[in-house]
């Protein structure tokens, strides 16, 4: 069989997987203790994100806007800039950090945010605000290319090229995690902590499942520090979880400070999460302990009690972020299942060049299809025209409709997920991720087993 790499045909965008880089900066932003983002556009483009933050993570997030109007978009805006840094400042006595990310408008009408950052340096930061911490940084993330992915890749990049100094060697290794929840964060640390590995974590997001305290305070945001971010440059090695998502920052800190990198793979799976604990091995000297070996032997005991009876052979589509769309696949093919059709939703051209996805196409049995640009009419219209078979979806809410509409079951994972409960707070990463997403994949498997009356007696005797 065959595994084949294709363009969508249509020129148009239908339900889009993804939305626009300035989302993905803007996640990244959030990531950072005493930073606050300035998107440089129409406050749409901070309204609508943020409403995507707090759906997925039931929480409130602080992003600001320069808010262009018709004027601005016309003649430029950069005495918005000016003004929603001072605004910003004067509000917020405790923000230090200040990524000024542009949008389509702003790209276009070819507004000089650089310049004006420069201009602020050395005239309103000196005169009005002397003596304080800020950084201001620019963030280029015109949303007429890419997708959230890239606009991730670019701003993890620009913060790193912004902090990164070279000192003394801290011992510590920098994990650039990519777009992950809070739950995958505490799994990623576990599996350090049983390793005795010191690791600074770009982005530290366990905080975002934030508390309501006595205060009633109930603001949500990272907890990576300008000193983190600073230290990057002394660590031992950078391993980026994810080459889409981080790969250009760790990249930037092997050539520019010889800091070594791997990137990937996406530690999803027992044996991708194998990889991941034998380069952190590789890259500090620790050994792997005895409990993350018992740990790994649970895992491969619960996805054991699941894949001949279940899961083997059950045809799968999978959409979102490419990095976990191709982890997915992966963990999908070792649990015997076929995940018959790939859907990566932006306009990157390099996917067909990547390892990984050669490696699907020299070795799967099955017949497999990888579409590029893709949207979720895609997902829908092979569906509704009996192109592809399928038993599960796997994606994020977005595609509930098409199962819905189709009677076909979903697992919700990825970006963002909003009608399921605490999903953010669960890993998909780790032997952890391993056991808690193969048992949701056989759990909602079994649900449809009952609604449809297919075999589900077996449920009674397994």
């Amino acid at each position: 069989m065959t595994c084949e790499i294709i363009q969508k045909e249509r020129s148009g965008v239908i339900n889009p997987i993804f939305t626009c880089q300035p989302a993905g900066a803007q996640y990244a932003s959030i990531g950072i203790k005493d930073c606050i983002g300035i998107v440089h556009g129409g406050q749409g483009c901070v309204m609508f994100v943020r409403l995507l933050f707090s759906q997925h993570f039931k929480d409130n997030f602080l992003l600001a806007s320069s808010s262009v109007h018709e004027d601005g978009a016309v003649f430029g805006a950069l005495n918005r800039v000016e003004e929603a840094v001072d605004v910003l400042l004067m509000r917020y006595p405790d923000v230090k950090v200040v990524p000024i990310i542009t949008t389509c408008s702003t790209e276009v009408i070819g507004d000089d945010v650089d310049g004006v950052i420069l201009k602020l340096n050395n005239g309103l930061l000196k005169e009005k605000y002397a003596g304080r911490e800020v950084h201001l940084i620019a963030v280029h993330t015109p949303s007429f290319v890419g997708s959230q992915v890239s606009g991730y890749d670019v701003a993890v990049d620009a913060f790193v090229r912004h902090f990164a100094r070279k000192d003394q060697p801290n011992g510590k290794l920098n994990l650039i995690t990519g777009w992950v929840n809070p739950g995958d964060v505490t799994a990623l640390k576990h599996l350090l902590d049983e390793m005795q590995v010191d690791a600074t974590v770009l982005f530290e997001i366990e905080s975002f499942d934030s508390p309501i305290l006595p205060d009633k305070s109930g603001e949500s945001h990272g907890s990576t520090t300008i000193a983190d971010l600073t230290g990057t440059a002394d660590a031992l090695a950078t391993i980026a979880l994810n080459k889409y998502e981080g790969g250009k920052a760790a990249k930037y800190l092997e050539d520019e400070f010889g800091i070594p990198a791997v990137i990937g793979p996406t530690p999803i799976g027992i044996r991708n999460t194998d990889t991941f604990l034998q380069n952190v091995k590789k890259l500090t000297g620790k050994p792997i302990p005895q409990s993350l070996v018992r740990e790994r032997g649970v895992a491969i005991d619960a996805l054991a009690d699941l894949v001949h009876m279940f899961l083997a052979d059950k045809k799968v589509a999978i959409y979102g972020h490419p990095d976990l769309v191709i982890g997915l696949a992966e963990f999908c093919i070792d649990l015997e299942m076929q995940p018959v059709l790939l859907l990566l939703g932006d306009d990157n051209t390099t996917y067909k060049n990547d390892p990984r996805i050669q490696a699907l196409q020299n070795n799967v049995e099955f017949g497999m299809e990888i579409v590029l640009n893709a949207d979720l009419m895609e997902l829908e219209s092979r569906i509704k025209n009996k192109e592809v078979e399928l038993d599960l979806i796997l994606g994020h809410s977005k595609g509930r409709f098409t199962a819905i509409d189709n009677n076909i079951p979903m697992v919700r994972v990825g970006f963002p997920t909003y009608d399921r409960a605490g999903l953010y707070r669960h890993p998909t990463v780790g032997y952890a991720g391993a056991i808690r997403l193969a048992e949701e994949i056989a759990n909602t498997l079994f649900t449809d087993m009952e609604y449809k009356r297919n075999k589900e007696w077996i449920l009674s005797v397994w």
